[in-house]
């Protein structure tokens, strides 16, 4: 290694382990990066929770993300499952108003993507006006830990009706339609989306009919997580004026709910795919009225309600996903080592130079030593002073300095030079 390189390193090696052990420090606040597999629970396969699912799932794999889709009994086992740590579940659609954040402090809302009506449908030739005509009736409520379960019930009970006024089957699904063909229940509650091919194979038979809630505002009145929405005459088939007139229904949304520990990236991943999937709109929803921060159970994440403020962060916008990723949990380490590096890089340049001259200023206090004594000695002492001035010489010729410095290194050789004139004159007019 050349001398230069020696004073280089002297130099810039101490600032680069002050800046490494900075570096290191910082990064103890950095967040980990997000993982790249997580689970959803969704509901029944044949349901739209998990057509949703499947849909999230090709969106997030673009970005790297391997989402896991998970069929289960529906809301209310979901949000079990995002209660219990040890289920893997990372994220879950959830019916609004199953959820309880008194009980379920861990879990926050995402966002709300649709809404997703109360359908009660029975035998034609029953006149059904309102819930209180089923009493001592045989209904189909909804299996156990499903969404549809929880809302009948509460429904039912708004109007004084439970299992001692009527018989109540935990049924749902393709089961609860074939007990309501074969005349073995009287009604049967459903919460889907008016695409759903349930709906849509029950609007269109003719002995069966749907309910229209005339006290639909009542009940968003008395429950706010309902919204009354209708289902206009004919929308479903115009040729057949299916339906035939107006249905008033009440509808939760469906919601995500996460635990509160979910990665804020994959929280904004999951909402670009949720406005993609919901953003469009449909029978009951204007485009981009969902995804939404409200009808919601849980208190909204505070990266949701970022979200929803100022879209996607800038980063998301321009570049892929981990690579935004890593930018932004990187940030929070570039303000303290700004700090650190703008006095380091102030101090190194300075201190460069003070080095380089070092080795040329430092000659010029044995030079003035010498010029000093030869000026108060004897004509034996000149001598002396005259080796010292040669071996100064010596010396500095060996000095390297950068070639913007050679000017001061050839001043001191100029100054040498000097002095030892002054001295050999001195030396010939002494006596």
């Amino acid at each position: 290694m050349s001398k230069k390189s020696r004073e280089h390193l002297k130099i810039y090696l101490p600032s680069v382990i002050i800046a490494i052990l900075g570096f290191v420090i910082a990064y103890q606040f950095v967040q980990p990066a997000p993982p790249r597999e997580i689970t959803i629970a969704t509901g029944d396969e044949k349901g739209a929770y998990h057509a949703f699912g499947l849909r999230y799932r090709d969106i997030l794999a673009r970005n790297g993300i391997t989402l896991k889709v998970k069929s289960t009994a529906g809301s209310v086992e979901n949000i079990k499952l995002l209660d219990a740590p040890g289920s893997g579940v990372d994220v879950a659609f959830v019916q609004g108003g199953v959820g309880n954040p008194d009980s379920s402090p861990m879990l926050t809302s995402l966002a709300s993507l649709y809404f997703e009506p109360l359908w009660v449908f029975h035998r034609s030739e029953m006149r059904l006006a309102r819930l209180t005509d089923l009493r001592g009736k045989r209904i189909a409520v909804g299996p156990e830990k499903s969404g549809t379960r929880a809302i009948a019930l509460q429904l039912l009970a708004d109007n004084a009706l439970d299992d001692r006024e009527a018989s109540l089957l935990s049924v749902g699904g393709e089961k609860a339609v074939e007990l309501l063909r074969q005349g073995e229940v009287d009604a049967a509650f459903f919460v889907a989306s008016a695409r759903s091919s349930l709906v849509h194979g029950l609007l269109e038979r003719t002995d069966v009919s749907v309910m229209s809630f005339e006290n639909a505002e009542a009940y968003r009145r008395i429950h706010r997580f309902l919204s009354r929405v209708t289902l206009p005459q004919g929308v479903i088939n115009f040729g057949s004026n299916i339906p035939p007139r107006d249905v008033e229904l009440i509808a939760p949304a469906a919601t995500l709910v996460s635990r509160d520990d979910l990665h804020p990236a994959l929280i904004e991943l999951i909402l670009q795919a949720a406005a993609e999937v919901h953003g469009k709109g449909d029978l009951f929803e204007e485009p981009s009225e969902f995804p939404s921060q409200k009808y919601l159970d849980f208190p909204i994440h505070k990266e949701a309600r970022r979200h929803f403020k100022s879209g996607p962060p800038f980063l998301q916008r321009y570049l892929p996903f981990w690579a935004a990723s890593l930018i932004d949990r990187l940030k929070i380490m570039l303000l303290p080592l700004i700090t650190l590096l703008i006095p380091l890089f102030k101090i190194v340049p300075p201190t460069y130079r003070w080095r380089v001259r070092s080795r040329i200023t430092h000659w010029y206090k044995e030079l003035q030593a010498v010029d000093s004594e030869a000026g108060q000695g004897e004509s034996a002492e000149r001598d002396k002073c005259l080796a010292e001035i040669d071996r100064i010489d010596r010396d500095v010729r060996r000095v390297i300095v950068p070639t913007s410095y050679a000017a001061e290194l050839y001043a001191l050789q100029l100054h040498i030079a000097h002095v030892r004139k002054r001295i050999e004159e001195m030396r010939q007019l002494a006596p």
